[in-house]
C-alpha cells in the first residue's frame, strides 16, 4: 500500500473530481507553489497511484443503450483455457469491464451495447463462439443509480 498524506490525498481527491485540471491550478486550489504540485502529481504517476487519466462518456448519448451485467461458469478451469477466455475477452469492445469472481459463477463482464438485438450478437457470436464457457446468466439494467470511478481516500499513518 502507497503511503499518502494530505496533500497526496487532497490532489487525487481534486484530480478524481477533474482529470483536466492543470498544475498551475492544482496550486492554485491547494494553496500551494507549482513544482511541489508538479513533483506530488508526477510522482503519484510514477508510482502507479494513478494508473491513467481518462474522459467519461455518457453511453446513451452514443447510442450504448443497453447495459448488462453477464455471469460466466467455465467448463474446465485449467491455467492455459482460463488464459486463453481472458485474452479473448480482453479483444472484445463490447466488454467495459471484466471480474473474475468466486461463487457459482466465475466471471463478471460488464456489456454494454446499442440494442437487445446487439446483445444478442454479442452472446451468440462473439461469447458463443469461445469453446470453455459452460453456462453464462444475463442481467439486464432497467437504471442507473450510481456509476462514480472515485474513491475515498485518507491519510496513510506510517
Amino acid at each position: 500500500m502507497y503511503n499518502l498524506d494530505e496533500t497526496d490525498v487532497k490532489i487525487l481527491h481534486l484530480l478524481q473530481q477533474d482529470a483536466t485540471l492543470k498544475t498551475r491550478e492544482l496550486s492554485e486550489k491547494l494553496n500551494l507553489s507549482y513544482t511541489p504540485v508538479y513533483e506530488r502529481v508526477r510522482r503519484l504517476e510514477k508510482e502507479g497511484v494513478i494508473r491513467k487519466y481518462v474522459a467519461l462518456i455518457d453511453r446513451e448519448k452514443v447510442g450504448k443503450k443497453l447495459m448488462a451485467f453477464c455471469n460466466i461458469a467455465l467448463k474446465e478451469h485449467s491455467k492455459t483455457m482460463g488464459e486463453k477466455f481472458v485474452k479473448a475477452v480482453l479483444a472484445m469492445s463490447e466488454v467495459t469491464e471484466c471480474f473474475n469472481i468466486s461463487g457459482d459463477y466465475d466471471f463478471l463482464l460488464k456489456v454494454v451495447v446499442e440494442d437487445m438485438s446487439q446483445y444478442q450478437q454479442f452472446l451468440m457470436q462473439k461469447l458463443g463462439s469461445l469453446d470453455n464457457i459452460g453456462s453464462t446468466h444475463s442481467l439486464f439494467v432497467m437504471g442507473e443509480i450510481k456509476n462514480s470511478s472515485a474513491l475515498e481516500m485518507s491519510v496513510q499513518k506510517k
